[in-house]
């Protein structure tokens, strides 16, 4: 942990608290900082996934966001089927500053820090497993900055708010790991269980 990180501040966002949080991020971006929006999806879905579930994508989101949202702001995307190269340029240019927001798949769950980096969204947290979103949570906070993860999510399920608040609670990776363990179980070796 970097040394002068305070407390990432961790909320769950159900859909009516959406422009609040975008407010948020709109001063935040006032003071010079950077936004990471992470999605589940690459590219928009087919009508029959659509039926199923509206999950946005890397695409879409940056599109809207860029669009309508924060119109002022320059929004940049990143995911896995990126070639190598395009990948580090866009992570060095939201580096550098000439990105305000990017948009991203969980491809930047480790290895990149960004410490101007301080508010995080986490769309459909629901569709994340614990240790990830906890990986997730840790790509700001990064510095001395104050730093806030939103974890937006439509479900209403009593087993994701138990999850989704055992994230809020848990003060580092091994209570979480431990919380998650109660949770689910700590599986067997000879059975379908894992």
């Amino acid at each position: 942990m970097p040394l002068e990180r305070k407390k990432i501040i961790t909320e769950i966002v159900q859909p009516s608290g959406r422009d609040k949080v975008y407010e948020h991020i709109r001063n935040e971006l006032k003071d010079g900082r950077q936004v990471y929006v992470i999605c589940p999806r690459i590219d928009e879905q087919d009508e029959e996934e659509r039926q199923k579930r509206i999950l946005k994508s890397v695409k879409e989101e940056a599109e809207r966001l860029a669009n309508i949202i924060f119109p002022d702001y320059v929004v940049d995307i990143l995911h896995s089927k990126m070639k190598k190269q395009e990948k580090e340029e866009v992570m060095q240019d939201f580096l550098d500053k000439k990105s305000d927001i990017l948009v991203a798949t969980s491809v930047v769950e480790v290895g990149v820090n960004v410490p101007n980096a301080t508010v995080i969204i986490i769309e459909h947290a629901d569709r994340f497993g614990l240790a990830q979103l906890h990986q997730l949570r840790g790509r700001v906070g990064r510095s001395h900055y104050q730093s806030h993860c939103f974890l937006f999510t439509e479900s209403t399920g009593e087993s994701t708010a138990r999850r989704l608040e055992a994230l809020v609670k848990a003060k580092n990776g091994f209570e979480l790991a431990e919380l998650d363990m109660n949770e689910r179980g700590i599986g067997t070796l000879f059975d379908g269980k894992q």
